[in-house]
């Protein structure tokens, strides 16, 4: 995570009542500093404010919105910028949403920030600020930065609760918070957010609902019952899951071994004991457990089922079982940068190293902050 402190960026002015700006009609209180954006080799003991911009003082509001939540002047300065830049707000989202669909993780962090410190309030903000360290956690957990990617999904886990916690109740934040937590293997408050999505769309009719809302509801039920018919809601499972995650895999086995015994036809619990075992460099146990992981209902349909059975394979020196099972799991998540790099490495056993090289540049394509494939590229470079 960026460890620069913005507001350092930053130096604080008391503009004279004259000052021009474009809103002619703003009325600048002399008593309270104004943040103004630093230029290169600016000094705020030199300054001339005569020749600060109007972009400087916006920038600088903006910077200290996003990070300065204690300061006093906070409403004064929110004020001050909606009234030079009323669809201030519009911008904002905009931006944010184009830098992160961009994967501009860092700017649209900023963007989504000073969006939030603007109006702290609006929890559709709140819900999107959610969104946003959702999606920047799944991108460095790809690129294999997973203690920055657990710290961005504890983030997005505050906004999610923020979200949901708002008043009137925003149906939305219970849908996505949902995904938030399958994601964690947390099914059962999974479950919990989306019943509560049911519960707050249950008086809409369909044409209320649109296309997209109905979508929503149907795919809510969907998971709902999933949940609910592999008891994927007890509590052993996700302890299982808690304890496997943060290296104690030797206790989250005996639960998920607990859990199997009386869910003997859960995939995803097959899949967790194999994860497990695999985790401790226990190949061949791990290769049986997804296996059966796969003779479950859903478990032939999961990619990274299949991904964590082609690692088995080729650690117990099956290599053409591995190719053909890692090529299976691509049919079903063509993207999936972590079964492309593991055809590269493949690739690299069987001494195809050209092939390896195009697998990890394809890896690239897709991620260009993936850590694995660029240090990957770089040793086969060396050893050129």
């Amino acid at each position: 995570m960026n460890g620069s402190n913005p507001l350092e960026s930053i130096f604080f002015v008391k503009l004279p009542e004259d000052f021009s700006f474009s809103c002619k009609s703003l009325k600048i209180d002399k008593n309270i500093p104004i943040p103004v954006q630093k230029k290169d080799g600016d000094d705020s003991d030199k300054l001339d404010v005569k020749n600060i911009t109007q972009e400087q003082i916006l920038s600088g509001i903006l910077t200290v919105l996003a990070y300065d939540r204690q300061n006093e002047n906070l409403d004064y300065y929110r004020s001050f910028i909606n009234e030079v830049r009323p669809g201030i707000k519009k911008e904002l989202g905009e931006a944010g949403i184009l830098k992160t669909k961009n994967e501009d993780w860092d700017l649209a962090e900023e963007i989504w920030m000073a969006l939030h410190g603007l109006d702290p309030e609006d929890r559709a903000i709140t819900l999107n600020m959610a969104l946003f360290f959702d999606q920047k956690a799944d991108s460095y957990r790809k690129a294999g930065l997973i203690e920055d990617a657990d710290a961005y999904d504890s983030t997005a886990g505050v906004y999610y609760h923020d979200a949901m916690d708002s008043d009137p109740e925003l149906p939305d934040a219970f849908f996505n918070a949902g995904f938030f937590y399958l994601k964690q293997q947390n099914f059962s408050e999974a479950k919990n957010c989306f019943e509560s999505y049911m519960a707050l769309t249950s008086d809409l009719k369909d044409d209320e609902l649109g296309d997209n809302g109905i979508y929503k509801r149907e795919r809510a039920q969907e998971l709902i019952d999933k949940i609910s018919n592999r008891n994927l809601g007890d509590d052993s499972f996700h302890k299982a899951y808690e304890l496997i995650n943060t290296g104690k895999e030797e206790e989250g086995l005996d639960e998920i071994r607990k859990f199997l015994q009386s869910n003997p036809a859960v995939w995803n619990a097959w899949f967790m004991l194999g994860w497990g075992l695999r985790r401790l460099e226990r190949f061949e146990d791990a290769k049986q457990a997804f296996l059966k992981a796969r003779e479950c209902e859903g478990g032939d349909e999961n990619a990274d089922t299949l991904n964590e059975l082609a690692i088995c394979y080729m650690e117990t020196g099956q290599i053409e079982e591995a190719k053909k099972t890692l090529y299976d799991a691509l049919a079903i998540d063509a993207d999936n940068t972590k079964i492309i790099s593991n055809l590269g490495f493949l690739c690299l056993k069987t001494g195809e190293e050209e092939k390896a090289r195009k697998f990890f540049m394809t890896v690239l394509e897709i991620d260009p902050n993936d850590k694995i494939a660029k240090m990957q590229l770089e040793q086969m470079e060396r050893e050129v």
